[in-house]
């Protein structure tokens, strides 16, 4: 029997679609990457370190009440019994009371147990870091795409605000807020506050990539389609700025969570009795001589926190530039 070539294009061309049809299929762009930079992140010990602390710390914040619970004391709660009221209050024990009783030791002059007022203190750091990081980054997204896309007039009002919010001072503002302000509902203040100020920063880099991705091919052929801006907005320009978003966003919390625990420092922040790790380190200021591990220990875990999240916001950065020179 005789196959022609044309058969013979048939007989290739069936046994390509059956194989293609077998074949697993391909993973889209964006997982694929999304894979490798995930890949690269476990083989870097620093980011795996960094990702493992701040989980750590996650953890502590959300299961705080039963953490506590575990360890016998609530963080508003007074052990007399652990403190020497002939010495002004210094805890009894080495170390600033550490036993099984206090892990961590006690408070000089209150007695209250350490280790709960740092779980406690996780919760609100990471709350209030948290909640500022996701308002900072609705506005600064949505003012930045506006500003980059629209240009004219919305361009030049939103480039003012940000000027003129950029070039305040805002550590001097928020003071003089928070001071003259009730203390009820500080932590909502706190994140309003911060927001305010915060949302500048990343709407400047998003409206800057935003204009050079408007003038792309793709956005032209899109307006040439007949789609609408909000579709442009959305569909092609901002997941083109994810990459972006992301980094933004993790090298904002810590700098968030070294805010709040600046102004709780300067006594602006959170108010008594609600822990807080910058008030506990504001706290042990007039004890560091006699009860060094009351600063040592606030100190070392806010210390730890800002640091995991630079160090993973840096590598996650290098990632995604690795990623997109490929």
């Amino acid at each position: 029997m005789t196959i022609t070539p044309t058969e013979l294009e048939l007989t290739g061309a069936a046994e390509a679609a059956l194989g293609g049809a077998t074949d697993t299929v391909a993973p889209p762009p964006e997982v694929a990457s999304g894979a490798r930079a995930l890949r690269s992140l476990r083989r870097d010990a620093g980011a795996v370190l960094s990702a493992g602390y701040i989980g750590l710390v996650v953890l502590m914040a959300l299961f705080a009440p039963l953490i506590v619970r575990l360890s016998g004391w609530s963080p508003y709660e007074f052990d007399q019994s652990a403190i020497d009221p002939n010495l002004g209050g210094v805890p009894l024990g080495p170390w600033g009371g550490i036993s099984s009783e206090h892990w961590f030791g006690v408070e000089p002059g209150s007695g209250r147990d350490i280790f709960a007022r740092i779980v406690y203190g996780a919760r609100v750091s990471m709350t209030i870091a948290v909640a500022a990081t996701a308002l900072t980054t609705v506005l600064g997204v949505t003012c930045g795409l506006l500003a980059g896309y629209l240009g004219g007039k919305s361009d030049q009002v939103i480039s003012r605000v940000m000027d003129f919010l950029m070039a305040f001072p805002a550590l001097i503002f928020m003071i003089a807020v928070l001071s003259a302000l009730p203390a009820s509902n500080r932590s909502a203040l706190l994140v309003v506050i911060i927001s305010v100020f915060g949302w500048p920063y990343l709407a400047r880099i998003v409206r800057g990539q935003a204009m050079s991705l408007a003038r792309r091919e793709f956005v032209e052929a899109a307006q040439a389609s007949g789609a609408s801006g909000a579709s442009i907005v959305f569909r092609e320009i901002l997941p083109n700025l994810r990459s972006t978003i992301i980094v933004m966003v993790t090298l904002s919390v810590p700098g968030y969570i070294g805010t709040e625990a600046g102004l709780s420092f300067l006594g602006v922040g959170v108010v008594p009795p609600e822990p807080s790790w910058g008030q506990m380190i504001a706290s042990s200021v007039t004890w560091y001589s006699v009860v060094p591990t009351y600063f040592a220990i606030p100190g070392l875990f806010l210390f730890l926190l800002v640091l995991s999240f630079t160090v993973l916001g840096d590598r996650l950065r290098a990632v995604i530039d690795t990623g997109e020179a490929r």
